[in-house]
């Protein structure tokens, strides 16, 4: 069996179904798709435009989770709905694109960075050490 095909239990509902595009049974994707539909016919009208995440979800009943997958998997454009932001996976700073904020995704490449010093800085260490084992020093005593 290919692993395109292969049965597994739908994470939302728990049917056993054949995956092979969605991570979603049948029944789960269609909800998810008529979930879909709520938002965008809600978002298309004018008026909704400027609508926060949180006024989407009252108004349609839709999960915030959901709202926000739409947001991050693009199917809702952030530059057509300005007021459309998500929690920072890290921080929860409110958010357009991608999982964690500017700030957060600066303090994990700076925390990597430096880290990535500290291990060049020990190998220099260590080599210079293994330079200095291997070099002979003479003594030369002057005799009088």
């Amino acid at each position: 069996m290919s692993r395109l095909n292969q049965v597994n239990n739908c994470p939302k509902c728990g049917a056993l179904f054949v995956k092979a595009l969605r991570s979603l049974c049948n029944a789960c994707y269609k909800e998810q798709e008529d979930c879909y539909d709520r938002v965008s016919r809600f978002m298309r009208k004018k008026h909704n435009r400027m609508a926060t995440i949180q006024e989407v979800h009252e108004k349609t009943e839709v999960s915030l989770e959901l709202i926000q997958q739409f947001v991050r998997e693009g199917r809702i454009l952030v530059s057509q709905f300005p007021n459309l932001a998500y929690p920072c996976e890290s921080c929860g700073q409110l958010i357009q694109q991608g999982r964690i904020c500017g700030s957060c995704k600066t303090q994990i490449t700076g925390g990597l960075e430096k880290i990535d010093r500290e291990k060049e800085f020990k190998n220099q260490l260590k080599k210079n050490e293994s330079e200095q084992n291997r070099t002979y020093r003479s003594i030369s005593f002057d005799r009088d």
